[in-house]
């Protein structure tokens, strides 16, 4: 069953990069120029403060809000910042899994 699921998982995210001005940044997805899903961070002094988590009820479900943290986290190691977890989704993903530990702050 599991695989099934995972099947109508969107594979391939598409997910931009957007400055929200300052030090605020967020990857979005959008569907029919609408954010869908988002993960908001402001960024200061190395550390990646993450604020916000929201995916829309049309993709809860299906791992997208991972997907979200897991690009965030990738930016973090790729120009080796720490990620500093605000947002309850992200405080519960950094409780939950070791996955992140090399990020955390």
């Amino acid at each position: 069953m599991s695989e099934e699921k995972d099947m109508n998982l969107p594979q391939e995210l598409d997910l931009e990069l957007v400055e929200l001005g300052g030090d605020k940044y967020a990857y979005q997805h959008k569907s029919d120029g609408d954010v869908t899903a988002e993960i908001e961070w402001s960024e200061d002094q190395g550390i990646m403060t993450m604020t916000h988590t929201y995916v829309d009820d049309s993709l809860r479900g299906q791992g997208v809000a991972k997907k979200l943290l897991d690009q965030a986290a990738e930016n973090a190691r790729e120009k080796g910042l720490k990620m500093k977890a605000v947002c309850s989704y992200v405080v519960n993903a950094f409780d939950r899994s070791d996955e992140y530990n090399d990020v955390k702050a």
